[in-house]
Protein backbone atom coordinates (compact mmCIF):
# COMPACT_ATOMS: atom_id res chain seq x y z
CA UNK A 1 0.00 0.00 0.00
CA UNK A 2 1.56 3.54 -0.77
CA UNK A 3 1.84 6.20 1.63
CA UNK A 4 1.61 10.12 1.46
CA UNK A 5 2.53 12.80 3.36
CA UNK A 6 1.49 16.59 2.27
CA UNK A 7 4.04 19.35 2.48
CA UNK A 8 3.89 23.35 2.77
CA UNK A 9 3.50 26.38 4.31
CA UNK A 10 0.60 26.43 7.09
CA UNK A 11 -0.33 30.39 6.85
CA UNK A 12 -1.19 31.70 3.49
CA UNK A 13 -2.42 35.67 3.25
CA UNK A 14 -5.40 36.29 1.63
CA UNK A 15 -4.88 36.75 -2.34
CA UNK A 16 -2.35 34.65 -2.10
CA UNK A 17 -1.91 31.33 -3.98
CA UNK A 18 -1.68 27.82 -1.45
CA UNK A 19 0.85 25.55 -2.82
CA UNK A 20 1.08 21.71 -1.20
CA UNK A 21 2.98 18.87 -2.10
CA UNK A 22 2.15 15.51 -1.93
CA UNK A 23 5.46 12.92 -1.47
CA UNK A 24 4.23 9.51 -2.37
CA UNK A 25 6.42 6.28 -1.08
CA UNK A 26 5.75 2.33 -1.86
CA UNK A 27 4.28 2.86 -5.21
CA UNK A 28 4.61 5.07 -8.48
CA UNK A 29 2.17 7.90 -8.80
CA UNK A 30 2.19 6.92 -12.76
CA UNK A 31 1.03 3.06 -11.72
CA UNK A 32 -2.07 2.33 -13.46
CA UNK A 33 -4.95 3.02 -12.49
CA UNK A 34 -4.02 4.73 -9.57
CA UNK A 35 -5.60 8.24 -9.01
CA UNK A 36 -4.43 10.93 -6.38
CA UNK A 37 -6.82 13.52 -4.76
CA UNK A 38 -6.56 16.66 -2.65
CA UNK A 39 -9.17 16.43 -0.27
CA UNK A 40 -9.68 19.19 2.56
CA UNK A 41 -11.66 19.66 5.37
CA UNK A 42 -13.01 22.89 7.55
CA UNK A 43 -13.05 23.44 10.82
CA UNK A 44 -16.47 22.31 11.57
CA UNK A 45 -17.53 21.24 8.11
CA UNK A 46 -17.01 17.97 6.02
CA UNK A 47 -14.58 16.73 3.82
CA UNK A 48 -14.57 18.66 0.30
CA UNK A 49 -13.11 17.18 -2.90
CA UNK A 50 -11.48 19.34 -4.57
CA UNK A 51 -9.71 17.69 -7.49
CA UNK A 52 -7.75 14.38 -9.00
CA UNK A 53 -4.72 13.53 -11.18
CA UNK A 54 -4.71 10.49 -12.62
CA UNK A 55 -2.02 7.77 -13.48
CA UNK A 56 -1.09 9.26 -17.52
CA UNK A 57 -1.67 12.86 -16.00
CA UNK A 58 -5.05 13.22 -16.45
CA UNK A 59 -7.14 15.95 -14.21
CA UNK A 60 -10.24 16.64 -13.17
CA UNK A 61 -11.60 19.58 -10.53
CA UNK A 62 -14.46 19.71 -8.42
CA UNK A 63 -16.85 22.22 -10.53
CA UNK A 64 -17.01 25.01 -7.31
CA UNK A 65 -13.48 25.07 -6.85
CA UNK A 66 -12.20 24.78 -10.64
CA UNK A 67 -11.26 28.22 -11.40
CA UNK A 68 -9.28 28.58 -8.59
CA UNK A 69 -7.50 24.82 -8.27
CA UNK A 70 -4.66 23.39 -9.84
CA UNK A 71 -3.24 19.74 -9.52
CA UNK A 72 0.56 19.03 -11.33
CA UNK A 73 2.83 16.38 -10.89
CA UNK A 74 6.90 15.70 -10.64
CA UNK A 75 6.63 11.84 -11.78
CA UNK A 76 10.85 12.28 -11.14
CA UNK A 77 10.37 13.17 -7.82
CA UNK A 78 7.10 11.13 -7.30
CA UNK A 79 5.35 13.36 -5.81
CA UNK A 80 1.93 16.02 -7.06
CA UNK A 81 0.93 19.12 -6.28
CA UNK A 82 -2.15 21.57 -5.17
CA UNK A 83 -2.55 25.29 -6.34
CA UNK A 84 -5.36 26.95 -5.46
CA UNK A 85 -5.05 31.10 -5.92
CA UNK A 86 -6.25 34.06 -4.82
CA UNK A 87 -7.58 32.24 -1.36
CA UNK A 88 -9.72 33.70 1.48
CA UNK A 89 -10.24 33.10 4.95
CA UNK A 90 -12.74 30.27 3.98
CA UNK A 91 -10.24 28.37 2.28
CA UNK A 92 -8.82 27.57 6.02
CA UNK A 93 -9.09 24.06 6.07
CA UNK A 94 -6.94 21.05 6.88
CA UNK A 95 -5.57 19.68 3.44
CA UNK A 96 -5.28 15.58 2.81
CA UNK A 97 -3.59 13.99 -0.08
CA UNK A 98 -5.28 10.35 -1.03
CA UNK A 99 -5.46 7.84 -3.37
CA UNK A 100 -7.67 5.23 -5.16
CA UNK A 101 -7.70 3.00 -7.65
CA UNK A 102 -10.97 4.09 -9.02
CA UNK A 103 -11.17 6.25 -12.02
CA UNK A 104 -12.82 9.46 -11.93
CA UNK A 105 -16.38 9.20 -13.06
CA UNK A 106 -18.21 12.36 -11.72
CA UNK A 107 -17.78 12.21 -7.90
CA UNK A 108 -15.82 10.84 -5.10
CA UNK A 109 -16.86 9.49 -1.38
CA UNK A 110 -14.16 9.71 1.38
CA UNK A 111 -14.60 5.25 1.47
CA UNK A 112 -13.08 5.55 -2.20
CA UNK A 113 -9.80 6.46 -0.68
CA UNK A 114 -7.99 3.59 0.38
CA UNK A 115 -4.38 5.44 1.43
CA UNK A 116 -4.60 9.29 2.99
CA UNK A 117 -1.78 11.24 4.31
CA UNK A 118 -1.87 12.69 7.96
CA UNK A 119 -3.54 15.87 6.54
CA UNK A 120 -2.16 19.44 6.63
CA UNK A 121 -3.42 22.67 8.36
CA UNK A 122 -3.47 25.19 6.53
CA UNK A 123 -4.90 28.88 8.31
CA UNK A 124 -5.48 31.95 5.19
CA UNK A 125 -5.07 35.24 7.29
CA UNK A 126 -3.83 38.26 6.85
Amino acid sequence: QVQLQESGPGLVKPSQTLSLTCTVSGGSITISYYTWSWIRQPPGKGLEWMGVIAYDGTTYYNPSLKSRTSISRDTSKNQFSLHLSSVIPEDTAVYYCAATIEYYTGTYSPSSFGSWGQGTQVTVSS
